[in-house]
């Protein structure tokens, strides 16, 4: 009896284990946002802003993975790539609030210009589930860009 027990504990267990690795695995990290960011500053640097738009831009390409994707804005607030909807390149991202009216745009602008660097949390379309999300976006400044991707928690 014992046995038996223990066995479907064990299994139970596993199971677990495994299905909370399965959906780990379909969420982007706080540590691989940064990443991205990072890169995507260093390939626009070495490749020239044609190129890395291009590729920030191709919903296939090396700056989308799972529920992370790289976007852009110019200091203005104009979205010049986004990796996840296209409909957003050349539009205002300023104007754009979440489902709790935060206008979280304004806030990554605002900070990028003062500190440089940092995160903004808001809710979010998840592009892969389709549901509104709680996310968290990591952002960079370069020059005149500011570069962004985020986490959906």
């Amino acid at each position: 009896m014992m046995r038996s027990i223990f066995k479907i504990f064990s299994l139970f267990f596993f199971s677990f284990i495994l299905s909370t690795a399965a959906i780990a695995a379909e969420h982007g990290t706080a540590q691989e946002a940064e990443a991205m960011v990072k890169k995507a500053i260093a390939y626009m640097k070495t490749n020239g802003q044609e190129k890395a738009l291009a590729e920030f831009n191709n919903p296939k390409g090396s700056f989308v993975d799972r529920d992370l994707y790289v976007w852009v804005a110019e200091n203005n607030g104009k979205a010049i790539a986004h990796g996840a909807n296209q409909r957003l390149v050349g539009k205002d991202l300023r104007t754009l609030r979440d489902v709790d009216n935060k206008a979280f745009i304004e806030e990554i602008m605002t900070m990028a210009n003062n500190k440089g660097k940092g995160w903004v949390d808001y809710k979010w379309p998840n592009p892969v589930t389709k549901a509104i999300e709680a996310k968290s976006t990591y952002f960079e400044k370069s020059g005149d860009l500011i570069f962004a991707c985020g986490i959906y928690k």
